[in-house]
């Protein structure tokens, strides 16, 4: 099996999903006693969430590539960014390290094309929502099929960036928020003939699974993970 480096902490509680359903992947392809090699740098997200607030991103950067570096020395093949909004940054880690770093972006545009979904609401940080970073690439790819990548009103973006940031970060999960978050989902279906919904930041998904909407969910913590067990396992033979 070939390991994979995974920058996390931000925020710890999404990173201890990616732990567990890379592991959960890795024992369902291989089966019996295996598990994944993982190489984990975990950041302090207070640290990390001040230099947003700030907009000091090259900072932020910085810190991802030479913890990203670090990981590569330390024997890892790749690299994962356990976090959606924080891939805004990706280039700084690529020009820093001389393996692949599996892009989450990348990871949910395949899932959405191999989908009927078409027009997809994106639900993620605000930076996430409102930088092109994210949906500029992930539109691209969906425009050359006939589709497009859609965004909610701006009242809306706030609730859903506060919830994850006051709540899903914390590790509160609020039934009222996930009221909200089904209507905001609903509204906007309605509205703006949504066919499918982007679980866009990695918190998301301790929130609102399938049983949460009637439309298809793309959850990217879900398929990020599952882009790090085809890696870690590609070279693997039974014996």
């Amino acid at each position: 099996m070939r390991t994979v480096g995974l920058l996390g902490g931000m925020s710890w509680q999404s990173t201890q999903s990616y732990y567990q359903l890379i592991n959960e992947g890795v024992q369902a392809r291989l089966g019996g006693l295996h598990s994944a090699p993982l190489l984990i740098y975990s950041f302090d997200f207070a640290e990390i969430e001040a230099l947003q607030m700030a907009g000091k991103w090259a900072a932020a950067g910085e810190m991802l590539a030479r913890q990203a570096a670090r990981l590569e020395a330390a024997g890892a093949e790749a690299i994962i960014l356990a976090t959606n909004t924080m891939h805004k940054l990706a280039d700084y880690i690529t020009e820093e390290v001389s393996v692949p770093l599996l892009h989450i972006a990348e990871a949910t545009a395949e899932a959405i094309l191999a989908s009927p979904s078409r027009q997809p609401l994106l639900l993620a940080t605000g930076f996430t929502m409102e930088q092109d970073f994210y949906t500029g690439p992930l539109g691209a790819k969906l425009a050359e099929a006939g589709g497009a990548v859609h965004i909610p009103e701006a009242p809306r973006r706030k609730i859903v960036h506060d919830v994850i940031y006051d709540e899903l970060c914390r590790g509160v999960i609020s039934e009222a928020s996930r009221t909200a978050y089904q209507q905001i989902m609903a509204a906007e279906a309605e509205e703006k003939g949504c066919d499918g919904v982007i679980l866009g930041c990695t918190e998301i998904g301790l929130l609102i699974s399938q049983n949460d909407t009637a439309l298809p969910v793309f959850d990217t913590t879900a398929l990020h993970c599952q882009r790090a067990v085809d890696f870690i396992c590609a070279d693997h033979t039974t014996r």
